[in-house]
């Protein structure tokens, strides 16, 4: 007997559905695409516990007929091609006929319908991939349909899906994705009976961003004008003011004849148009509607229809890349000119002069710096972090530790900044901030930690965009047990409710940006932990430029000067120490 076989139908559906459908955020994907198509102009996306139980989008486009709603969930069954040269010319967004084949496989699937032709709608249900029932029912123009269970018939790919909450993250981001994609569609997310996103579907860009992103973010683009054209390709929406860069590429939306895309030809040529205008770590955010004929592209490249080729890459490049530097260059403002006025009984001839550089005094360079002998060479620097005589247990109380620190006096506080102390025969300059960063993070990492937290009367709604919010979310109940309540918010965005008590607001976003950088560098539980806990100390610790009290000053010194703290979690040195001999020396003493 051959080794070879032909799988049957329902077990190659559920292989294909693999492709299409990975989350729920991809059902959520393929339906609203077939609602776009059908001419709907309202859009409405409900789900339940992440999309996993119940996801029900509802449109009012043209419908499906009752004859064609069986066909409907057959693989490879589509109204929207008929022959091989329809491939070169696709203008729809789903056309391959296997999103409902797809998603029908791997769950329970309810389809009510009517067409503008037809009297009275039709309600077909699916299990599993097969057909359970069709019949008649009430329902205006439109379609709706509604997923439950899904992958209830796929243990394999249960294991892969993530939280309730970091799937509710994944469909925000999604539902906004689809909603800037089409501003001519007003688009309504709908999380466990809350609404989350309303677009007003009116075609204007700049109120589909306002709403899908918020005032703030939109608030910081600038538009790209539709004279944005070259080589047949039109380049239309906004792009981040210089002001208004962001700390990754999470907010560059790209979209090609309406199909939100990855693309690096497109995200390189947006970025070059920043170029000389980047700082290090800065990425330039965008909203970004690309049009070109479709004979131009091939948007069959990936399973879910992501990715795409252009057949003009330079033309594509130009256009978007001039578009980007038109609307930056045309919000430059020319330099103010500075003009100095003398006093009008100085006299004339003094108006042109430079005030006088005023003499160095003796034993002096011109910088400033002390005048080292004829050749100006400076003494051997002696300048070190200082070792502490023992290293006490962290465990130690502060009432422990004063006995045992060696003799010392806090000298003063230079700059709102550095501890400046005496002892031993040596200055030290602590930098508070670093000390306290330490002292806390050693407060938190003890087994015993409960931090107190603040409930806020109106959420923190952060953007770290959406593969960070997903992490947040798929930790949300490690982050409870630090202190910090998160929710979904849709759009990427997260919304904060309780933050620890000795954090202030506006520490959060910061805090929650460098969180999300420490899980994402993985690593074990504890590792990530540690991490965490060093970002939210930093946060917490006394900041440099904040007067402190002499109190303050003094536990501070002797936890240095004891040996209790020598680094900052992140390694840095708290102090350093300068001896008397290297001052002596400055001094010409020695």
């Amino acid at each position: 007997m051959g080794r070879i076989i032909e799988l049957p139908p329902r077990l190659s559906d559920m292989i294909a559905a693999g492709e299409v459908v990975d989350r729920p955020s991809s059902v959520v994907k393929e339906l609203f695409e077939n609602a776009a198509d059908a001419g709907a102009d309202t859009v409405t996306i409900e789900i339940k516990n992440g999309g996993l139980t119940y996801i029900r989008v509802t449109d009012n486009g043209s419908g499906i007929s009752r004859e064609d709603a069986p066909r409907a969930f057959l693989r490879h069954a589509t109204s929207k091609l008929r022959s091989e040269t329809d491939l070169e010319a696709i203008e729809t967004l789903g056309f391959r006929g296997e999103a409902l084949a797809a998603i029908g496989s791997v769950s329970r699937v309810e389809l009510l319908t009517r067409t503008e032709e037809e009297s009275e709608g039709t309600r077909a249900a699916l299990e599993g991939g097969e057909l359970v029932s069709v019949g008649a029912a009430a329902r205006p123009r439109g379609a709706t349909v509604t997923v439950r269970d899904l992958f209830y018939n796929t243990p394999a790919r249960q294991k892969f899906v993530k939280s309730d909450r970091a799937e509710a993250a994944s469909i925000s981001a999604a539902a906004t994705r689809l909603a800037l994609s089409r501003p001519d569609i007003s688009v309504r997310y709908v999380r466990d009976g809350a609404e989350e996103l309303h677009t007003p579907g009116d075609g204007r860009g700049d109120s589909c961003v306002y709403a899908a992103l918020g005032r703030d973010f939109a608030a910081g683009m600038l538009p790209v004008g539709s004279e944005s054209e070259d080589g047949g390709v039109k380049v239309s929406g906004f792009v981040s003011k210089v002001s208004a860069l962001r700390g990754n590429r999470n907010y560059q939306f790209f979209f090609v004849n309406g199909r939100c895309v990855r693309s690096r030809i497109l995200q390189a040529a947006l970025e070059q148009a920043y170029r000389n205008r980047l700082f290090a770590g800065r990425f330039p955010s965008c909203v970004l509607y690309i049009e070109t004929g479709a004979p131009k592209l091939d948007v069959n490249v990936h399973p879910a229809k992501t990715e795409i080729k252009f057949l003009f890459e330079k033309d594509v490049f130009d256009a978007v890349h001039y578009g980007a530097l038109s609307a930056l260059n045309g919000d430059e403002e020319p330099p103010a000119l500075i003009r100095v006025s003398p006093p009008r009984d100085a006299p004339a001839e003094e108006k042109a002069s430079p005030p006088p550089r005023p003499a160095p005094t003796r034993g002096a360079g011109d910088a400033g710096t002390p005048a080292y002998g004829a050749r100006g060479a400076a003494p051997e620097r002696e300048v070190r972090s200082p070792a502490p005589p023992y290293a006490p247990s962290p465990a130690q109380t502060e009432m422990e530790l004063a006995p045992r620190a060696p003799r010392y006096r806090v000298v003063g506080e230079a700059m709102n900044t550095y501890i400046v102390v005496e002892t031993g025969g040596a200055l030290w300059l602590i930098d508070k901030h670093a000390a306290h960063e330490r002292v806390h993070f050693d407060r938190l990492r003890a087994g015993d930690y409960r931090p107190m937290m603040q409930s806020i009367l109106e959420p923190v709604v952060v953007a770290p965009g959406e593969t960070e919010a997903e992490l947040l979310l798929d930790n949300a109940e490690m982050l409870e047990d630090l202190g910090f309540s998160v929710e979904p918010f849709g759009g990427g965005r997260v919304a904060v409710r309780r933050i620890p008590s000795d954090i202030d607001i506006g520490e959060v976003e910061g805090a929650l940006g460098e969180i999300c950088a420490e899980l994402a560098r993985g690593g074990g539980a504890d590792k990530r932990r540690d991490g965490i806990l060093a970002s939210i100390a930093c946060k917490a610790a006394i900041k440099a430029g904040r007067d402190s009290g002499e109190r303050e000053l003094y536990e501070l010194a002797g936890r240095v000067v004891s040996g209790e703290v020598r680094y900052c979690p992140h390694g840095r040195p708290v102090a350093a120490e300068l001896t008397k001999s290297f001052i002596d020396r400055s001094f010409k003493r020695t």
